[in-house]
């Protein structure tokens, strides 16, 4: 997994997370949510012990957005590698993702209480392009779209307003 030592001559491991993600797509607009940074993404987080990654998704929706869901179908399973040289920690870092199709029900838009998200968004899917977002969302409006049986999609190259 991780490159290097742990100073005690054994190899240090990368970090590892497990998240749920929500992909909203409705009338061609698609639900992102803008964190503090600057980056756009999906409405999503890591899975807590013991919590099945059906109901992440769900509460991560509530809490960053304000709204409230329901999972609609899985959709994929992607897995990526962050290069230490590119990871907060600066040690290498794998986020397995995992990405339903998610309808919203009810519930308002508004920023996340004490959290990350600053606000949430209905965006025309064709701006998408145009914005500093994760490659979270490439991944997760290609899937909705395309529906993959293996629920595996290529990965996305990251670079330019594309994120890790």
């Amino acid at each position: 997994m991780g490159q290097g030592t742990n100073g005690m001559g054994g190899l240090r491991r990368g970090g590892f997370r497990l998240a749920a993600y929500a992909v909203c797509v409705d009338d061609g607009l698609v639900l992102l949510a803008h964190h503090a940074s600057g980056d756009w993404t999906l409405p999503g987080g890591r899975v807590e012990h013991a919590e099945d990654p059906f109901d992440t998704v769900i509460r991560e929706v509530a809490e960053e957005t304000g709204c409230d869901a329901v999972v609609e179908r899985l959709l994929g399973v992607d897995s990526r590698v962050i290069p230490a040289a590119d990871a907060r920690a600066g040690v290498e870092h794998q986020n397995i993702g995992i990405f339903y199709r998610v309808r919203i029900i009810g519930g308002r838009l508004r920023p996340e209480p004490n959290g990350e998200v600053v606000e949430s968004v209905w965006t025309p899917v064709p701006e998408v392009a145009r914005l500093r977002r994760s490659s979270l969302v490439d991944i997760g409006l290609t899937l909705a779209r395309t529906v993959p049986a293996t629920g595996h999609v290529a990965p996305v190259p990251v670079g330019g307003l594309v994120r890790h």
